[in-house]
């Protein structure tokens, strides 16, 4: 590992040491940590990879720009102490916070048209299916 970590720093040094080159990578990652992390940010109330796409995104960013550091051990800490919070909390406030995390993955599925492609797949013409974003 030790050797792998060596050859990346060696490598990153070549590229810093030609200032057009060094200008590229660091937008080429920018843009890549930023595609990244607002994946995650999109991602955040639905089941699954939300908040490691926003820190990955962050992790990539920070590689390069300081100011990514700090966001990302900001969000991190931030992130921990609301787990902790939340895991202290009675289960009635746990089945509040997961209800509403619910109810916003089933209107934003309404909001871009979910509901209207499976009711239409299934043959149901219901008009509170479609969406208010997509009417013609």
């Amino acid at each position: 590992m030790h050797r792998l970590r060596e050859h990346f720093r060696a490598r990153r040094e070549r590229i810093r040491a030609r200032p057009a080159l060094n200008t590229l990578y660091r937008f080429g990652l920018g843009l890549l940590g930023g595609m990244v992390l607002l994946l995650g940010i999109v991602l955040i109330p639905y089941p699954g990879p939300g908040w490691l796409c926003v820190f990955a995104g962050l992790g990539l960013l920070a590689t390069e720009f300081a100011w990514a550091r700090h966001v990302n051990m900001f969000a991190k800490h931030h992130y921990q102490r609301w787990v902790r919070w939340l895991s202290r909390q009675h289960p009635a406030a746990r089945l509040a916070v997961m209800t509403a995390t619910g109810l916003i993955v089933v209107a934003t599925l309404w909001l871009i048209g979910a509901f209207d492609l499976v009711g239409d797949f299934l043959g149901l013409q219901w008009s509170w299916l479609a969406s208010p974003l997509f009417q013609a």
